[in-house]
């Protein structure tokens, strides 16, 4: 049996990205803005101590930003990406899996929960990150190839 992309018998860990860029609880809005632009991430995990507490997407970023529209200075809307804590603005109650559970128990979360990402962790220990944008590599991998995945 050909061990390459079988999606039946593939795991997280054969299509997450290790070791995902991250934050501390302690920074702002403004430092999550400034990572997400510059690394053209869509979600960072939010860590305290060392342990995953949270995620914050660019979802999340836009649904607390203040709109152009409301006449502010342009100090007084830096200020709000200055002074806002990302605590205040990412998602406590995370959905999360193991880098050996099946990826379709992973397509499972994210399609019935309407998750953009999936933490991937080890114990208590943030291993990877799975995105839907994985998930659309796994899809792609299964059609291009679509013979490996009859085998078994």
């Amino acid at each position: 049996m050909a061990e390459s992309k079988q999606l039946g018998l593939s795991r997280v860990r054969d299509y997450m990205t290790p070791g995902p860029q991250t934050l501390d609880i302690r920074n702002t809005l403004l430092d999550a803005v400034l990572m997400l632009r510059r690394l053209e991430l869509r979600h960072i995990p939010i860590l305290e101590d060392g342990r995953l507490v949270g995620i914050l997407t660019d979802r999340d970023v836009g649904r607390v930003a203040p709109s152009m529209l409301m006449g502010l200075s342009p100090q007084d809307y830096n200020r709000v990406f200055e002074d806002t804590p990302i605590s205040k603005v990412m998602t406590r109650n995370l959905y999360s899996t193991t880098p050996e559970a099946p990826l379709a128990e992973a397509v499972n979360l994210l399609y019935n929960y309407k998750l953009g990402c999936l933490p991937v962790l080890e114990g208590d220990r943030l291993v990877g990150i799975i995105t839907v944008s994985d998930m659309l590599r796994a899809l792609h991998d299964l059609i291009a190839n679509p013979d490996s995945s009859e085998q078994g």
